[in-house]
């Protein structure tokens, strides 16, 4: 930690630095550096850090581990964003942003061989030849090396090929040749001049300069035909035809865009990780797409992020773009550079475009983190139900009630419980209705509920963290009597409601209920209406089997000779009549006797 003298001679070094741009280092007590920052006006920007009014907490920290500043001064703004980028990436300092970025994306190779080859690759190396990518997703990747591969016929062999070689017949044709998808250029049936030409146009359709070469091939297609040479003009044409298909099929914005780099930023729900979405646009059409994953570690801003990632991602991909699209102003700007932030039109598209590849690579992320970590999902949807509902508590206990009865006739009711959105079967309660005649699905709620809570209150068992039930205002009010009326307990009470359809549609809350904003297709809204479904299915259930029961009972009641006890244990044996129906009587015999088995045996066989 700091002490007094410290921290003097830090804010001695701040007071004479420049009001110029440029780098800051912090370093700890171990002569290592912590962070890494950048400026436009360095003494006024690293003076805010030892303002007393700092009170972000992971910025006192690193304020308070800092032993050492040092700094570096630059002629122009994009120079001290270069240099704070190259700085991050070589000390990889403890407080600074961190690049997520452990996936390698492949990219496609051209190398620089006298017979060039053309192949995807995800280990680069400059020396070897001309890259282009990285591709985020490989199917765009697969469909541009197939055009190529049908259009040029770059050869696939791994030979040291050489003009010299070729003239000294070292090399004979391979089956590629002989199947059509290489044309022999080891044995001079295609020259040297041929091949470079097919590499350039190749080229140029990997920049995404497609129209450029269906301009050249439309120009040469015409020569041959006006030299008569219609067989070469047809070929030429099939590939014309390739090209635009492939176009076609790829998303074309405008074709007056030209040469532009778009930026969006998506957070995850909790701020701690961004997701930024790069995409760059040539002759109108979207030729490279990659979302890399940032990692706060001082709470920084989205216009910070953007601000370290722009510089960043265009080295990488080399990008030379005048305009760049962004969803909102930065205070940084590249010399040469025009910001752009788009309120219409084809730029907005393509920002809107871009937003949504972030979004989409958030929950894709999300869904590979949790199919890794299945608690995690549940803890989200938890968090989720408990910021919709604005809860105190986790609902990690959560239950759910239903009746079940035909015009008041063996009512019964059952209530299901789900821990940490997950069923939890053996907590399951069914219910025979006792105090209640006819069908009174109010009075039946308020039965069973107090039933439940009055025991569970007695035993000490935890109560549950909410409380759904399978209706509307009316339900979620006979069940808050019983709860915080009678039994003086504090459970929040939610209530699915139905449309005209039968189909739930709203999640209530709150005394008096409002509806609560939930798209029902959303993730969270599923979970609830299964958890509904389920306290249905189970009271369902209990019902069917209290039916077939009691119909049952009341068949045996004709057999004359049974009474109640003997009615009990072929109940409790075998459950339904169908199943008495196809007992043998030695089998019933062993149960109840000889004489009852015989009487029991010849009722429900009396048609035999």
């Amino acid at each position: 930690m700091q002490n007094e003298e410290t921290l003097k001679k830090l804010k001695n070094i701040v007071a004479n630095m420049p009001e110029q741009p440029g780098s800051y280092q912090f370093w700890d007590e171990n002569g290592a550096i912590i962070y890494v920052g950048k400026a436009k006006k360095l003494k006024t920007r690293v003076a805010t850090y030892f303002h007393k009014e700092v009170d972000r907490f992971k910025t006192k920290v690193l304020v308070s581990k800092i032993h050492n500043i040092t700094y570096t001064v630059v002629k122009t703004e994009e120079d001290a964003l270069l240099l704070e980028n190259s700085l991050i990436k070589k000390y990889n300092p403890r407080y600074n942003v961190l690049l997520k970025d452990g996936k390698t994306y492949p990219s496609i190779c051209v190398t620089n061989e006298p017979f060039p080859r053309i192949f995807k690759t995800r280990n680069i190396n400059k020396k070897w030849g001309t890259y282009y990518g990285p591709y985020s997703h490989l199917g765009p990747m697969y469909a541009v090396l197939d055009l190529i591969k049908k259009l040029f016929r770059p050869r696939a062999c791994n030979m040291p090929m050489t003009e010299e070689r070729i003239k000294e017949g070292k090399y004979k044709t391979c089956l590629k040749y002989h199947i059509h998808i290489c044309d022999a250029p080891c044995v001079a049936k295609q020259t040297y001049e041929q091949y470079q030409e097919n590499i350039v146009r190749a080229k140029e359709i990997l920049k995404g300069n497609t129209r450029e070469v269906i301009k050249q091939l439309k120009e040469e297609m015409m020569e041959k035909a006006a030299q008569l040479r219609f067989e070469e003009a047809e070929n030429i044409k099939q590939k014309v035809a390739l090209i635009e298909s492939f176009c076609a099929k790829s998303e074309v914005v405008s074709h007056t865009l030209h040469n532009i780099d778009v930026f969006s930023i998506t957070n995850d729900d909790h701020h701690h990780n961004a997701f930024i979405n790069y995409m760059h646009v040539t002759n109108g059409s979207i030729n490279q797409a990659f979302t890399i994953e940032y990692k706060r570690k001082l709470q920084e801003t989205d216009a910070d992020l953007l601000a370290l990632a722009i510089p960043e991602i265009r080295n990488r991909f080399q990008s030379t773009a005048k305009e760049v699209i962004l969803p909102f102003d930065i205070e940084w700007h590249l010399e040469g550079v025009e910001f752009i932030v788009p309120q219409r039109g084809d730029k907005k598209h393509l920002l809107e475009l871009s937003e949504m590849n972030g979004k989409q690579y958030k929950v894709d992320r999300l869904k590979q983190s949790e199919k890794l970590n299945p608690e995690q999902r549940q803890t989200r949807l938890m968090k989720e139900l408990q910021s919709a509902l604005k809860m105190e508590k986790l609902p990690y206990q959560i239950e759910c009630f239903d009746n079940s009865n035909i015009s008041g006739a063996d009512a019964v009711a059952a209530c299901v419980v789900f821990k940490g959105m997950k069923p939890s079967k053996k907590d399951y309660r069914k219910y025979n209705i006792k105090t209640v005649v006819g069908p009174d699905d109010y009075a039946s709620m308020k039965e069973v509920v107090r039933r439940r809570y009055s025991k569970m209150m007695e035993e000490g068992t935890p109560l549950p963290d909410l409380i759904i039930t399978d209706g509307g205002k009316g339900q979620m009010e006979v069940v808050r009597q019983v709860v915080e009326d009678e039994l003086h307990q504090h459970i929040p009470i939610a209530g699915l409601a139905k449309d005209d359809r039968h189909r739930t549609n709203e999640l209530l809350f709150g005394f008096p209920p409002v509806v609560i904003g939930m798209k029902t297709d959303s993730e969270l809204f599923h979970i609830l209406t299964r958890i509904q479904d389920e306290v249905h299915r189970f009271a369902i259930t209990f019902h069917r089997e209290k039916r077939s029961k009691n119909a049952l009972k009341s068949e045996m009641d004709n057999i004359k000779g049974i009474g109640p006890k003997t009615k009990d244990t072929l109940l409790k044996t075998f459950k339904t009549s169908k199943r008495i129906k196809s007992t043998s009587y030695e089998q019933l015999k062993e149960i109840v006797g000889p004489a009852k088995a015989q009487l029991v045996y010849d009722f429900f066989n009396k048609e035999d």
